[in-house]
């Protein structure tokens, strides 16, 4: 009797032993993050600290949302390298319905403990292709070798399809969801969030037993700096900074002096590169455009506005045009992008009217005689109304005025020149003895 029952409190006494351990994974959290866009420096920041945060939590996995075309190469790696050491089980999601993870998100998607995809979303990778100038056959091979090589070894390490994944390097390959689950390249297929939590309950994932059904669902959105740097690396809001510069930097010009104008150029200018140092940057078109800021500046302060900020177009177009089209392969994982001819139009015509319209009048209105207070009366005759010695009265335009001769002798009832403004006296001078080259200027009556 008693041996029957020792197997049997054996038996309870595992159970026993098991059942806090369930309790606890049922109660810990589930952290959720969203990668969108292109992948820069600050998207691999967001995920480390998603991750850290997710540990101090004690969290029983991390759920990464992810939506991307690619990007830079070296903020994948460490996005790779950080989901290869993540202190807890990982799950990439490409989601919602339309979404996609090519170039630098397949390598992200692969890296990941869990991959799933939701319906109607595609996975796969661009082969490096020479953009604008011919390249030695060995320079593009040894770039795709690296790239396969690294894609090769990530599947390899999450038990995934490492044959297909290196084929979507080198042979420019996409696959849907459905084809992918397939293929063996991802291991789920979620409607959404909540389906994906139902499909993971009771999965054993790095050593550990998920329980998501009924956790607690915490996301855990970028903050306030990862949010404004990752829009500021958006292609069309980075070119639209680096041209906002360029229109302050001219008013800057046209009215020189520390203004609101210059302050806000080189804000503009330093939040611009900051942005290019995230994306595939063409140097060059950076050179064509600051020739074109060059012709419109000399087009600006020379009477041949029209011809040369015309001229000015030409390296202005052609650099919007090749800011984003290196002259070298670039690696599978950066995506293709680009400036909307569209809103390199609308910048082109803006500089120029800006010039034309707003520039040039500023320019123009410096360059006239005061319309108002005493500076006007600059170069204007008058009448001294006393002797001189050296002050005195005068009348210009039919008002009195306090004056001292700076040169020659004035009597009352001589004619005077106005030449000059000290405090609040004209500095006047006897007509005969007008200095060569002063302008001018009738008395009016």
């Amino acid at each position: 009797m008693n041996k029957c029952k020792i197997p049997i409190l054996l038996v309870l006494l595992l159970l026993l032993a098991g059942l806090p351990t369930a309790v606890q994974a049922a109660g810990r959290p589930i952290v959720t993050l969203q990668v969108k866009g292109v992948i820069n420096p600050f998207s691999a920041r967001y995920l480390e600290r998603g991750l850290r945060l997710a540990e101090q939590r004690g969290a029983q996995a991390v759920i990464i949302t992810l939506d991307t075309p690619g990007g830079l190469e070296s903020a994948m790696r460490e996005m790779v390298q950080a989901l290869l050491g993540a202190p807890v089980p990982t799950v990439v999601y490409v989601a919602p319905r339309g979404a996609r993870a090519t170039s630098a998100g397949m390598f992200v998607l692969l890296a990941g403990d869990v991959a799933a995809m939701a319906p109607a979303t595609h996975v796969g990778a661009a082969h490096p292709v020479p953009l604008g100038a011919d390249i030695s056959d060995v320079m593009e091979q040894k770039v795709t070798s690296d790239a396969a090589a690294l894609v090769r070894s990530v599947a390899t390490t999450r038990g995934r399809n490492a044959e297909w994944a290196e084929q979507a390097v080198r042979e420019n390959l996409s696959v849907t969801a459905a084809e992918a689950l397939e293929l063996g390249v991802i291991d789920l297929l979620a409607e959404n969030l909540d389906d994906l939590l139902r499909q993971l309950d009771g999965r054993e994932v790095a050593g550990t037993t998920l329980r998501t059904i009924g956790a607690s669902v915490q996301a855990q959105p970028m903050n306030l700096s990862e949010r404004f740097f990752h829009v500021i690396t958006e292609p069309n809001i980075a070119y639209l900074l680096l041209s906002l510069g360029t229109l302050l930097l001219l008013a800057e010009l046209a009215d020189p002096g520390l203004s609101v104008a210059g302050v806000g150029a080189v804000v503009a200018y330093i939040v611009a590169f900051v942005a290019l140092g995230s994306l595939p940057v063409n140097w060059a078109s950076i050179a064509l455009l600051a020739l074109s800021v060059v012709f419109f500046v000399v087009g600006l302060l020379t009477d041949t506005e029209v011809i040369v900020s015309i001229a000015g177009l030409v390296p202005f177009v052609l650099g919007s045009l090749l800011l984003f089209v290196p002259f070298t392969p670039t690696s599978p994982a950066t995506p293709t992008v680009r400036v909307s001819p569209w809103l390199i139009a609308v910048m082109a015509i803006s500089i120029v009217g800006f010039v034309f319209l707003v520039l040039r009048a500023i320019l123009i209105a410096g360059r006239r005689p005061p319309q108002a207070g005493a500076q006007r009366l600059i170069g204007r005759r008058g009448v001294a109304l006393t002797d001189l010695t050296p002050g005195g009265q005068v009348r210009v335009e039919l008002g009195d005025w306090s004056a001292v001769a700076v040169a020659g002798e004035i009597r009352a009832g001589d004619p005077v020149r106005v030449t000059g403004i000290a405090g609040v006296r004209l500095q006047v001078t006897p007509v005969e003895a007008d200095p060569e080259g002063l302008p001018q200027v009738s008395e009016e009556v």
